[in-house]
């Protein structure tokens, strides 16, 4: 089940520790994507928080939000972006996006299989996606304080394997989010020195978000065609062998 767009946007926006978690998550996005210049990037469930930084150079920046979560105007003090749609039903062509987001989309849909079907239907070839979700090993899932423990957190394992399902082929992952999900001052005062030793930690640390890049998995054509290797296909140009001559 989706969160509010209301709720969504006050702990972003609003919060102390939604500002730290939109900060460390973007941090780790721009790291994957520094630039998307001349490219057509969209955002699906609450992933404007991490849009901003492709605003200047992108061709085309759209923030899809799901009808059952809500839609709100984004980005504050320009032209409107965002755009309400169905969960597995978008209005962009097929073959369109050269880079697609997904925060809050995934693990609170009730048609994962579907939603996923739709993202492979948009991507365009060379197009990479980011799936961003709760990590079931990490603190944040395990709190309803923040919209990371709403929905189903997965694991590395279980992420990419549901990806590879639907002919994405996962390329690098990263997990973030390593300070605890507490509003505490010593936790806000500590949080970037806490990703820091994060990082350096996290075969032993685990963090509060999984983030997994995909790229689309074009299978060969398996429909009937013609199976036999010609032997010799050029063979209509090699040089006729001079004819002998008739006996008189």
């Amino acid at each position: 089940m989706h969160l509010d767009v209301q709720d969504l946007r006050n702990f972003y926006y609003r919060s102390t520790l939604g500002r730290a978690a939109q900060k460390t998550v973007r941090d780790e996005v721009k790291k994957m994507w520094p630039e998307a210049h001349g490219q057509t990037v969209v955002g699906f469930g609450f992933a404007v928080p991490l849009l901003r930084p492709y605003l200047k150079d992108a061709r085309r920046v759209t923030a899809l939000m799901p009808g059952p979560q809500g839609v709100m105007p984004w980005p504050a003090g320009m032209p409107n972006l965002s755009v309400l749609c169905e969960e597995v039903s978008w209005p962009i062509e097929t073959g369109h996006v050269d880079r697609l987001v997904l925060m809050h989309g995934l693990e609170t849909s009730e048609q994962p299989s579907a939603l996923l079907d739709e993202c492979f239907r948009v991507l365009g070839p060379g197009g990479k996606a980011l799936f961003i979700v709760p990590n079931r090993a990490g603190l944040w899932s395990r709190s309803d304080r923040t919209p990371f423990g709403y929905g189903r957190p997965y694991t590395l394992s279980q992420l990419e394997n549901q990806l590879k399902r639907h002919h994405f082929m996962p390329e690098r992952n990263e997990t973030t989010l390593y300070q605890p999900p507490s509003q505490r001052r010593f936790w806000r005062k500590t949080g970037a020195m806490l990703e820091q030793m994060g990082h350096s930690l996290s075969m032993v640390v685990s963090g509060g978000v999984i983030m997994v890049e995909v790229s689309k998995r074009v299978q060969a054509p398996s429909g009937p065609g013609l199976r036999e290797a010609v032997r010799k296909p050029l063979s209509i140009l090699s040089p006729t062998p001079a004819k002998k001559p008739k006996p008189v």
